[in-house]
Parts: structure tokens; C-alpha cells; sequence
């Protein structure tokens, strides 16, 4: 019944949002027509337009399904709901555009597909912030609620009566807790009582009507309760399985399919494949667009470094890479040609306090290549290593091979994303920041927190760092 009400209901919200997605596709033509109309670029007549809703109502409600935005938002944070809602209205414009390209309809005005985008979000964000303070609502009165069961009565099953509690409004209603030992004294656990145990639970489940069960065991304990799951999986109810067993991990987890058979996946980095794509477009763009820009002051630089010292304009090195993948990275020559030579002789001025070898006022630097370091000049031609992909715009800096074999183990852990031209330490001063493990710290806190919006506030600042000259050496 809970399920056939579930379908119906999802049924019923597909409609009403393809319905919201004709409304707002009149409303946002009404907008650009009334209040954004340009005279040298007026709107044809409506029934021009009409043809691209055969397109938008299958693509939308896809988009739909595949940010599984129809899937129980029950435990869900309304930001979370939110932010699959812009991914969902910025792949559907984009789609949308790319549908007008292809068919060439030069005549759909691009400001009434974004006037468009922005109207489905406003709708879509609304109707969902409706909808979830009423289903919330209802849950305080009684209504579509959902009973659970937690098999285990330990640390991790207590947890979970916490967090049930705290979230009332989520409507999942506690009957009680299932002792994972198969003979154990029944009792109460706070505010619900212990009901039985697993060797009971068959006769629980013709008892008690339960729509979820909760395994909140150890991990040996889970390994000999393989029956319990097919006797669940029989009845059709949904099962749900704690996996904190590692407390201290800060890896995220989430579900992978690898070809049938289902992984629990524990990872510390970005997983979102969309998100990743889209940093991707965005190395692409800058990293074409500044190619395209700067060639002419490339040539210049060029030029100045022939004219002042002896040798190639350009110094190639080995660099580590995602995981240890080894590059060749690119960069304006700013020192003489025997600079590596040298180095060995130099390690005295050293003013890193970790296996990087740094120097404010390096001797080996030529007059020329001051000036390209002090604004950064020197590091433009890895712009076409983000091409090539070895690196991205923003992400930790790739270091030498000899500095990651003497890294902790706890440090290798900033190899585990692309390495970027610019990252938390370059808009901290770069140079001025001279304690080793304070650098991998902020490379780390980088990868933890990472987001688009975090490599876009990172981009735009170290613009401003790198014209002023700060902190470079």
C-alpha cells in the first residue's frame, strides 16, 4: 500500500511539474517580451516557440529522474534538494541551447531560454519548499509516517535513536529496538523498548508493522544476519545497514555500481561526476582563453629571455601528477641554465622547513626572469599542461619527485586530485608562507572542502595576488 501510494504520489508531482515547465515557458516568454523586449531584436510570435516544449518536457522531467529528484527527499536537507535543482536548470538550459544551435533556429532570442531556465528554477524551488513544509507538517500530526526497527542495541544503534529523535519531522517513528545477540534481556533504551531478538525476528515482523529495518551491528555481527536480509528482502521491506564502523575515517561514503555488483565506495575526494566535468569545461575555457590572449605577450617573454640570457626559453620538469602520475611541466625559463646544478650548493638558503626547496631571492634567477616571477609570468605555458589535462586551474601544486618520497604519509594524501596552477597557498602569499606542513594543510583543506564555487572564489583572487606582485619570489 505505503509503495503504490508513493508511486501515485510521484506520478502525480511528474505531472504538476511538467505542467510548471509550460507555465513557466509562458511566463518567460510573457517577461522577455514585455520587459526585456529590444527593438532591433523583437520576439516573433509565439507559435515560433511552440515546437521547443516537443523538446524541454522529456529533457527536464529526464533531469529530473537522473539528479533523483523524485526519490524520497524524507532525511534530505532542503540546501541539498536545492542545489540538484540549479544542476538540474543548468544542464537543461544548456540543453536547450545546444537544441536551438543544431536546429539553427537563429531567430529563439538566448535571453528568453535564460529568462526560461530562471523561472523553471524559481518555480521548481518554490513548489519543492511548499511541498516539503507540508509533508513535514502532516508528519507532526501522524500522518505519512514510517515505522522502523533497529536490529543491534550498541553505540551505533543509539546514535541512530538520536538522530530519529532529533529530526521528528522526518516521520520515521521508532518502534523499538532487536537485540543483535540471538538471547539477550529485553529492557528499554531511553524513550523505546528493546522488543526481542534476531532469532524472534521473524515472528517481529508478522507482529509489528515495520516499513524499514535498521542494522546498526558490529561488523561481525552483520557477517552471520546474511538470513535475516533475505527474510526482509522477502517481505519487501526496505533495509538499511549503519556503516560507521571506521568513526575517525573523514572519508565520505557512497554506493557504486561496478558492473552488478554494488561497492561501498569511501573516498575523501569529489565523486560527483557532473561537478567534475563542469571543472573540467572551466580549465578548458580559461586555459583556451588566456592561450588566445596572452600570445602575443608570450612572444615578448620570449623574446626578452633570448635577448637577456643564454639558453631555451623554455625549462622543462618532471613533475607528480594525480596520484603519482609523472608530467612534464612547462614554465618561462626565469633562471640561468645551470640552475639545477647549482642547487645542491644552495641548500643552506633554503627557507622551507620541509622537503621543498624555496628561496625569496634566489641567486640563480636571471634579471629578466625576477621580473616574470614577481607577477607569475613564468608559469603561463602550463596553461597548456591544463590542456593536455596533467593539470586543472586551481588544485594543489605539483611537486617534485624527490620532495613527494620524502613526504609523511599523511601528506601524500594531496596528491589524490589534479594538480592546478593556483591554490589556497598561492592566494596566501605564496612565498611568505614558509611552513611545510602549514602548506600540505592547506592544500588538504582545499580537497576536503572542495566545490566550483571555491575554485572560482580561489581563481578570481589569485588574479588580484598575482598582479599585485604579492608574495612571489
Amino acid at each position: 500500500m505505503l509503495k503504490q501510494k508513493a508511486k501515485l504520489f510521484a506520478s502525480s508531482l511528474l505531472l504538476f511539474e511538467n505542467l510548471l515547465f509550460v507555465i513557466a515557458f509562458l511566463v518567460a516568454f510573457k517577461l522577455r517580451n514585455i520587459y526585456l523586449l529590444d527593438r532591433l531584436n523583437p520576439l516573433l510570435p509565439f507559435r515560433n516557440y511552440q515546437w521547443l516544449l516537443v523538446f524541454i518536457l522529456p529533457i527536464w522531467t529526464t533531469l529530473l529522474f537522473y539528479f533523483q529528484l523524485y526519490e524520497s527527499q524524507r532525511t534530505k536537507s532542503v540546501w541539498r534538494e536545492t542545489r540538484k535543482i540549479i544542476q538540474l536548470t543548468v544542464c537543461g538550459t544548456f540543453s536547450l541551447m545546444a537544441i536551438v544551435f543544431l536546429f539553427k533556429a537563429e531567430y529563439v532570442s538566448r535571453i528568453f531560454i535564460l529568462v526560461f531556465g530562471g523561472t523553471v528554477f524559481f518555480f521548481l524551488v518554490i513548489e519543492r519548499y511548499v511541498l516539503r513544509s507540508w509533508t513535514r507538517t502532516m508528519r507532526r500530526m501522524g500522518y505519512n509516517t514510517r515505522n522502523i526497527l533497529i536490529v543491534g542495541t550498541g553505540r551505533r544503534a543509539r546514535e541512530m535513536q538520536d538522530l530519529l529523535n532529533q529530526h521528528k519531522e522526518w516521520g520515521l517513528c521508532l518502534i523499538g529496538f532487536v537485540s543483535g545477540l540471538p538471547e539477550s534481556k529485553l529492557g528499554q533504551i531511553k524513550d523505546a523498548p528493546v522488543i526481542g531478538t534476531v532469532s524472534e525476528l521473524p515472528e517481529l515482523l508478522e507482529k509489528y508493522v515495520v516499513d524499514e529495518l535498521i542494522f546498526a551491528v558490529s561488523r561481525k555481527r552483520l557477517e552471520g544476519l546474511e538470513e535475516l536480509f533475505l527474510l526482509c528482502e522477502e517481505q519487501g521491506i526496505r533495509t538499511r545497514v549503519a556503516i560507521n564502523f571506521f568513526p575517525h575515517m573523514i572519508a565520505k561514503v557512497h554506493l557504486d555500481d561496478f558492473h552488478g555488483v554494488p561497492l561501498l565506495t569511501f573516498s575523501t575526494i569529489p565523486h560527483n561526476e557532473l561537478l567534475l566535468f563542469a571543472k573540467r569545461i572551466f580549465d578548458l575555457v580559461i586555459a583556451i582563453l588566456f592561450l588566445t590572449l596572452l600570445s602575443p605577450a608570450f612572444l615578448i617573454i620570449a623574446c626578452g629571455i633570448k635577448m637577456t640570457s643564454k639558453g631555451p626559453v623554455f625549462f622543462r620538469q618532471i613533475r607528480v601528477g594525480l596520484n603519482g602520475r609523472p608530467f612534464a611541466l612547462y614554465k618561462f625559463r626565469s633562471m640561468c641554465v645551470d640552475a639545477e646544478e647549482k642547487k645542491g650548493g644552495l641548500a643552506y638558503l633554503n627557507e622551507m622547513d620541509g622537503p621543498v626547496f624555496k628561496i625569496a631571492n634566489d641567486p640563480r634567477t636571471t634579471p629578466f626572469g625576477c621580473f616574470l616571477r614577481r607577477f607569475s609570468l613564468d608559469e603561463f605555458p602550463q596553461l597548456y599542461n591544463v590542456l593536455l589535462g596533467h593539470m586543472s586551474i586551481v588544485g594543489p601544486r605539483p611537486p617534485l619527485q624527490e620532495e613527494v618520497a620524502a613526504y609523511k604519509r599523511w601528506q601524500r594524501r594531496r596528491l589524490s586530485m589534479k594538480p592546478g596552477l593556483t591554490c589556497l597557498w598561492q592566494i596566501g602569499g605564496r612565498n611568505n608562507v614558509t611552513d611545510f606542513k602549514k602548506w600540505m594543510e592547506l592544500d588538504l583543506r582545499y580537497i576536503d572542502n572542495w566545490s566550483l564555487k571555491l575554485d572560482m572564489k580561489i581563481f578570481m583572487k589569485t588574479i588580484f595576488v598575482v598582479l599585485a606582485g604579492r608574495g612571489a619570489s
